[in-house]
């Protein structure tokens, strides 16, 4: 059988990466090793958090899967950061560990061109440097145009507790043995990474009187932009907030030995933003306490997940620790932590586009790229999916830039300056973080998806509609005026009295005012969004426009491109290192270049000469 898009592994990057193309009209083939665990959670059930939920508005921009299952899967919502400004406000929600993965599978079902088989896949077929095809283990053979690879955390996992390890997944299946050693042999530089999971308890057995209680905001929120609220908002699940002592960090220095990590009994390197808890008492000695959660994993069964515990102490260890916890002193475990290594390939080895340098028509997305989380998996998924299908119809890949997305600054960052760990998207990342918001994910993105093939008419009629809103509220702002006599008392409270007459879009740009406080004034029905996205607009109208500044100034370089063809060695006077890191990353413009790690600006300036010269550019 062949296909024009194979894509190997089921989970969240697998599922983008099938769903792309399938809308995009081409025959697509998802195999993964184990058909019960598809859009498996293996860790926390929760969807979003910072920077993380505008990637999952991104998604959803962009005609993904995530946001829309999230949105009717979910047992808790809220907005993180609501107190603060827009640039870092993300939505997070917690979802069902049951519910979610079967919805994920009836939104795969519905699309006529996908076709789902189970199979641990061992083996590529490869043919003149380019990828023809897939072998499993039992021997079948699958051609393809394009091949996706998302194989999470299964290239030889193993997992750990203490001195104990097994060679397993998440779950206890068979992890793949021997695709990390084919991708070896073809050129991949493999790394070894580590990732854990923390203890599942019994909710029947806490002291919640002691704990603090986290519930869903009264505002109802959706991560898609094309569904309502699927909730009651009063009817959600709360969670709760737990926190170390001294008593749990003396517990954890004394058995830091019988520690995996600490017991020098892992190899690979753990994520940095989401640490083991032994890991943060040993870099945060000053901390007297750390912040927990216990947040509940499925309306189905009784588990809740201790967020910000995860560990790979033997069970004795984390009997202890566990116990030392206020509220949780009679607590009954139901499942222990662990940690799990797995092999990854080095992201400097993939194009922007997530096509492999090695390989051709081979894409990678998800934790095999160094990645950690569902929604960086998710996002690599879509784009590699996207690609591998624009690859097969002959057309340009699709590259988002910094400037238009937080999938843009992971990938970015990824092909140009690699990750040793884990790679987690923060807000800090994106330097360009305040055109980058939750509310406007869909008009950055929605326009990429149409072209594609991703979005439909409908979606983008949808999206013209509240463009066209935006800009009517806009001139109506601008149109209407005020005086101290007209004004209303809310605002006279607010600002004092009014020495001349001001426009409502003027007078909005007033720290003190909110466009609550003028909506008697609009004539015109509008949505709450489109009050929200134009109070945005308009306040941080000054900060927006010296953000749109320096991306043009990116933009410059951006246009300047690289040849393909450009020999490094022939370039005169460049540094030694900026020389290596150039041959590596293989940069496609100035602005790429600029941001590689020990490329310095007389470098830059010493290439473009170069450029200039010999190739016109």
């Amino acid at each position: 059988m062949e296909y024009d898009v194979i894509v190997v592994g089921a989970g969240h990057a697998g599922c983008e990466a099938a769903n792309a193309p399938a809308k995009m009209g081409l025959k697509v083939l998802l195999i993964t090793s184990n058909l019960k665990n598809i859009a498996d959670m293996p860790c926390n059930p929760s969807i979003g958090g910072t920077a993380k939920g505008i990637v999952v508005r991104e998604i959803d921009a962009l005609g993904g899967l995530m946001g829309r299952v999230a949105d009717i899967s979910h047992l808790q919502i809220k907005m993180l950061n609501s107190g603060k400004g827009p640039a870092v406000k993300s939505l997070r929600a917690q979802g069902d560990k049951v519910v979610y993965p079967q919805n994920m599978v009836k939104e795969l079902k519905k699309l006529d061109n996908l076709t789902i088989e189970e199979g641990m896949v061992e083996d590529l077929i490869v043919e003149d440097n380019t990828i023809k095809g897939i072998i499993t283990a039992d021997g079948r053979k699958f051609k393809c145009k394009t091949l996706v690879l998302t194989t999470g955390t299964y290239l030889k996992s193993k997992i750990l507790v203490g001195d104990t390890h097994k060679f397993e997944g998440p779950h206890g299946e068979e992890s793949s043995k021997h695709l990390s050693d084919k991708l070896r042999e073809l050129g991949f530089e493999i790394q070894r990474l580590k990732t854990g999971t923390p203890q599942r308890l019994d909710p029947n057995t806490v002291d919640y009187t002691v704990l603090e209680r986290e519930d869903g905001d009264l505002t109802p929120w959706t991560f898609s932009f094309d569904i309502e609220p699927q909730y009651d908002v009063n009817n959600q699940v709360p969670c709760y907030i737990v926190y170390t002592n001294e008593n749990t960090h003396k517990i954890i220095m004394d058995n830091l030995d019988k520690s995996a990590m600490y017991g020098g009994y892992a190899e690979g390197i753990g994520p940095r933003y989401c640490p083991s808890i032994e890991d943060k008492v040993v870099r945060f000695k000053d901390k007297e306490r750390h912040q927990l959660f216990l947040e509940p994993e499925s309306a189905y069964y009784p588990d809740l997940y201790l967020q910000g515990f995860s560990t790979s102490m033997p069970v004795d260890v984390q009997d202890k620790m566990v116990h030392s916890l206020k509220g949780l002193e009679n607590v009954k475990i139901l499942k222990y932590a662990y940690a799990i290594e797995y092999d990854a390939i080095n992201p400097l080895q993939m194009y922007p586009s997530e096509e492999s340098k090695i390989i051709k028509n081979l894409y990678t997305a998800g934790q095999i790229n160094g990645t950690s989380g569902y929604e960086e998996a998710a996002g690599q998924g879509l784009i590699a999916g996207i690609n591998a299908g624009l690859k097969c119809l002959g057309k340009e890949p699709l590259i988002l830039k910094r400037n238009e997305s937080y999938i843009g600054v992971l990938l970015d960052d990824l092909t140009t300056k690699g990750t040793k760990e884990p790679y987690r998207l923060l807000t800090s990342r994106a330097e360009y973080r305040l055109i980058l918001r939750h509310d406007n994910a869909d008009q950055r993105l929605r326009k990429y998806g149409y072209e594609v093939g991703t979005i439909n008419q409908e979606q983008m009629d949808r999206l013209n509609k509240k463009l066209n809103d935006i800009n009517d509220l806009i001139n109506e702002l601008k149109e209407v005026r005020v005086t101290s006599k007209n004004v209303t008392d809310t605002i006279k409270s607010a600002i004092g009295k009014l020495n001349k007459g001001e426009s409502l879009y003027e007078l909005l740009k007033r720290p003190e005012i909110k466009i609550d406080y003028l909506r008697e004034y609009i004539t015109s029905n509008y949505s709450d969004e489109i009050f929200n996205i134009v109070e945005i607009q308009v306040k941080y109208e000054g900060y927006i426009a010296k953000t749109n500044k320096e991306v043009e100034r990116m933009l410059k370089l951006e246009e300047k491109e690289i040849p393909s063809d450009i020999n490094y060695d022939d370039v005169k006077n460049l540094a030694s290192e900026a020389r290596q890191k150039l041959k590596q990353v293989l940069p496609l413009t100035i602005a790429q270049a600029s941001r590689i790690s020990g490329v310095n600006p007389s470098d830059i300036a010493v290439l473009s000469v170069y450029l200039k010269k010999n190739y016109n550019k």
